[in-house]
């Protein structure tokens, strides 16, 4: 279990599964600095059954059947450390606000429970990114994203200046806040807020999205999975940043490359319901749907 330990009732939730799991026999592994907040208030459970404490390293959910994640979508990153190197689906229980990622909502918490005791649910892979960042052809900083890889200016008051290339030949260059590549499950998050489209994650493709670019064309584009995207920051610009889901920086001096491509490695997502990608669209989104006359029986059905 991966909590968001903010908020003193996320801590009284967890402890309340803790206890909920034990009783049907499932023993729970917490990271140890988020066991030290939850410890006390969970209470005496038979040895066998008391939660096991690892550290927070990649791969340490290593050998669980499923990593629960308490938050929102920042938990569910971060649990993805820890569980993408090791192929543990994640199932993520909304205790924030939108909560994209997240499979369930509070309340239907037992439910979630419940599936998983039985073994009821399905799994998801959902594609990644795998970045490197060079200079001068020699590597100064390698990572992955679930959501989305991101070269941004590192001085607000300075503009970017970027070399936008796709498939080993260059598309355009302008200057910009910064440039995101983001995966179809980011294209709600970060790529979204910056004009992106909304791409359904069974769609296998790389979105390209320029910030705030200060150029004709610097449209978002969707290009194929095995594309390789690159983006050079020019050598008499200013620095910037590597930044993938927001949890893994590199700083890039002027000059800096930064190559992107679909990830060899993805993440697994429990599903428990197996609704429409729409229907988390509108549910997530608040969207307005009053009015609609259509049917639910899909074509052919």
């Amino acid at each position: 279990m991966v909590l968001h330990t903010g908020r003193p009732t996320n801590r009284y939730t967890a402890a309340a599964v803790a206890r909920r799991l034990a009783a049907d026999g499932v023993r729970l592994r917490m990271i140890d600095d988020e066991w030290t907040q939850v410890a006390g208030l969970i209470g005496d459970l038979p040895s066998e059954l008391a939660p096991r404490v690892v550290d927070r390293s990649p791969g340490c959910a290593k050998g669980a059947e499923v990593a629960l994640v308490l938050g929102g979508d920042g938990t569910l990153l971060r649990a993805a450390e820890t569980a993408r190197p090791v192929g543990v689906p994640l199932l993520g229980v909304n205790l924030g606000h939108v909560g994209f990622l997240a499979e369930a909502e509070q309340e239907s918490l037992n439910e979630a429970l419940r599936a998983v005791i039985d073994g009821n649910y399905a799994i998801e892979e959902r594609m990644t990114l795998d970045a490197v960042a060079l200079v001068a052809g020699e590597e100064i900083a390698r990572s992955w994203a679930l959501n989305e890889v991101s070269v941004e200016k590192s001085r607000r008051e300075r503009m970017l200046e970027v070399v936008l290339e796709v498939d080993r030949r260059p598309v355009s260059a302008f200057g910009c806040d910064g440039v995101l590549c983001a995966t179809p499950t980011g294209s709600t998050a970060y790529a979204f807020s910056a004009g992106g489209p909304i791409v359904w994650p069974q769609v296998e493709a790389l979105l390209v999205v320029p910030s705030n670019a200060h150029a004709l064309f610097a449209r978002p584009m969707v290009v194929s999975p095995d594309s390789h995207v690159a983006i050079e920051v020019t050598p008499t610009g200013t620095p910037a940043v590597l930044d993938c889901d927001g949890r893994r920086t590199a700083a890039l001096p002027p000059g800096a490359r930064v190559e992107v491509a679909c990830g060899d490695t993805p993440v697994r997502l429990v599903r428990l319901d197996g609704r429409p990608f729409a229907d988390r669209l509108v549910r997530k989104f608040d969207l307005p749907i009053r009015g609609w006359r259509g049917t639910s029986q899909p074509p052919g059905g």
